[in-house]
């Protein structure tokens, strides 16, 4: 009997547990691994290897071209949705279009342009089929606040025009880029939190801006900060004119029970999306009946008629100007980039849908470089806009190519109607579109979940409201590369017990009735070990050894094992393969074995080759499990105790 049970202790430490210690890939295939999972996580072209060379190439091109998908299998019993939604999102793109290119302070013609051309490129380049494409409100303030700082649109509007289209220029090269060389996770950084915070703090800002427009004055601040929107508000009171503000209390008013509509009566949806477009409509008959520009109600003044100029020209790629439009680019680049792609990709989840991010990235940049070239500037996927074509049943990107459509209809025939749109209407427009931005449910949500992310979010709504907008998503994603770098640079470490009646081991804080094994101290290490974090997982490890040891003595007992669960690891460099034989070396003094359990392949073939397992600890204490490992240790013990018996003896 005693024969076979030692066979079976035995048994247990064959060669390591049962861990395979001899798997080893080349370094070329570990590295194109590397590669893949950083760059390719979604794996594109799986599939491809198997098929003919032409067959391959045109999975390839329908890649980058989405539209080659759909198109072939498009009929009229899904053109009848897009032709509703993309008539329905075009009466809201005419008025925002405006809206927002008054915000930038550039020509209202230009928000009309660039709802135009670049929802043709996404309908080709895009994959998404709910998104729709337009102009968006904090692009465009971030562009203007970044541009006005070198050159005035009141001083030289020509100059300032031509450097908003080599701004769109910029962030089209940048946004393809990311795409084609799967660079997406660089748009990660901007966190939930972070973009909840810096969207609310844009729109903070813009309302306070529209109440130039809503009080009918003429003079007004280029500063975005609330210090200075609400001093330039009492510094030209004597420009305020009641006019303006009752009509635009009457337009707010109207667009907030065109809301409650759709709230209470979802069917009638439509109600909401077109309420801009009347806004527009019934404030220019009105202007027009009543001369409002002669009675303090300022107008839009004159929309020429035809499509888009080519502005490929007017690109400034030389003088002292080139640095303000590169940062420019890339800032509302990387802004534009985050809300467009969480649009789709929120949209999609209610459809069961999947959209692919880096192709999202290549139709964003083909947007915005054809853009540049045809007098457009900024344009990526906006949340209201979207969310009005998703309501009206859109089923393909078709209905971008009808809003585009109406909208070269408007750009032929309408145009020059809307120079009677008053100002105080677009405001009233854009003060109704960014309340919804302000999202206080969320910061409370915030609060209560996660104190730091609620951090995170502040910083970025207190710094653009009252600093930049720069300054505040600066700030907000440095504190959210911090919080990462905290978590790389101290990772958990926690004491695992034992749940009884099983072979599970769970944290004992988390599980308080799991209990310790007497005599072996379990250990969880739950991230990648790197010269970062190698000195505090040392000395953290070792205060755990340290604790228990006295529990231990507490009980008249010694720590004679420590137990490593390294199935959380998932690589370690070179100081942490040397963190790990400091620490062998301390516990071997004090007569304490170690043993791993569960290390993954990118692990084992570091210690395997930097000769840690073979020459410090040994193949037979490292497990396949915790369990393995435990009854290893319990044999060690009870050989050690009956070498010390025979000894007495």
């Amino acid at each position: 009997m005693g024969t076979a049970s030692g066979d079976d202790d035995r048994h247990v430490m064959h060669q390591g547990g049962g861990v395979n210690l001899s798997a080893r890939r080349p370094f070329s295939e570990a590295l194109r691994s590397g590669l893949a999972e950083t760059f390719f996580p979604d794996d594109p072209f799986r599939g491809f290897g198997a098929l003919p060379p032409k067959e391959r190439a045109w999975g390839a091109l329908k890649y980058f071209v989405p539209a080659l998908e759909w198109v072939p299998q498009y009929g009229i019993d899904k053109f009848k949705f897009d032709l509703l939604a993309g008539i329905t999102i075009a009466s809201l793109a005419i008025p925002q279009g405006i809206s927002y290119a008054r915000l930038a302070n550039l020509p209202p013609i230009i928000g009309l342009y660039s709802s135009f051309v670049p929802p043709l490129l996404y309908a080709v380049f895009g994959s998404s089929n709910n998104l729709a494409v337009g102009t968006v409100a904090a692009a465009s303030l971030l562009l203007a606040s970044i541009i006005e700082d070198e050159v005035s649109p009141e001083d030289n509007p020509e100059l300032y025009l031509h450097l908003f289209y080599t701004a769109a220029f910029f962030t089209g090269i940048f946004q393809t880029a990311l795409g084609v060389f799967r660079l997406g996770l660089i748009v990660d950084f901007l966190s939930r939190s972070t973009i909840t915070g810096f969207m609310g703090g844009t729109a903070m800002i813009i309302i306070m801006q529209q109440l130039k427009g809503l009080l009918g004055m003429k003079h007004f601040t280029s500063k975005t900060d609330l210090i200075s929107v609400v001093g330039s508000i009492f510094k030209y009171r004597h420009e305020w004119r009641w006019q303006s503000a009752i009509l635009g209390v009457c337009f707010i008013l109207f667009l907030f029970s065109s809301k409650h509509l759709k709230k209470k009566m979802p069917h009638l949806f439509w109600v909401s999306a077109i309420a801009p477009f009347m806004v527009v409509v019934i404030g220019g008959v009105f202007d027009f009946l009543v001369h409002g520009d002669e009675h303090g109600i300022p107008i839009v003044g004159d929309l020429k008629k035809g499509i888009n100029p080519i502005s490929i020209s007017q690109l400034r790629f030389n003088g002292k100007h080139v640095g303000v439009v590169v940062k420019a680019g890339l800032l509302s680049g990387i802004l534009a980039l985050a809300e467009g792609i969480a649009v789709g990709r929120s949209l999609a989840m209610i459809k069961n849908e999947q959209i692919d991010g880096n192709k999202e990235m290549i139709a964003f940049g083909m947007m915005n470089i054809v853009g540049s070239f045809t007098s457009c500037y900024l344009t990526t996927g906006p949340f209201s806009k979207s969310a009005v074509n998703f309501d009206a049943g859109c089923k393909t990107p078709m209905s971008n190519v009808v809003m585009s459509v109406c909208i070269l209809l408007v750009l032929l025939f309408l145009a020059p109607l809307f120079k009677y749109t008053p100002l105080v209407a677009l405001s009233s427009i854009i003060v109704v579109a960014m309340i919804g931005l302000i999202k206080v449910k969320e910061f409370i949500r915030l609060y209560r979940v996660d104190k730091f992310d609620f951090c995170i979010c502040m910083v970025a709504f207190v710094g653009v409201v009252f600093f930049t907008m720069v300054i505040g998503l600066s700030a907000s994603v440095g504190l959210s590369v911090l919080r990462a770098l905290l978590y790389v640079a101290r990772p958990a470490t926690v004491k695992l017990g034992n749940i009884t009646g099983t072979e599970v081991f769970r944290d004992v804080k988390q599980y308080p009735h799991a209990k310790s094994v007497p005599n072996i101290l379990v250990l969880q290490l739950g991230s990648p070990i790197y010269f970062v974090n190698a000195g505090y997982l040392r000395e953290r490890i070792l205060r755990w050894v340290e604790d228990e040891e006295h529990i231990c003595k507490g009980h008249g007992q010694d720590l004679q094992c420590l137990v490593l669960d390294l199935g959380g690891v998932t690589s370690i460099d070179n100081t942490g393969i040397g963190m790990l034989g400091e620490v062998h070396k301390g516990l071997d003094r004090k007569g304490i074995m170690i043993a791993l359990a569960n290390p993954r392949l990118q692990v084992t073939e570091k210690l395997v080759v930097s000769g840690y397992i073979k020459d410090t600890i040994g193949e037979e204490s490292v497990f396949l499990t915790i369990t393995d490992a435990i009854a290893s240790c319990r044999y060690g013990l009870r050989r050690f105790r009956g070498k010390e018996g025979c000894s007495e003896v």
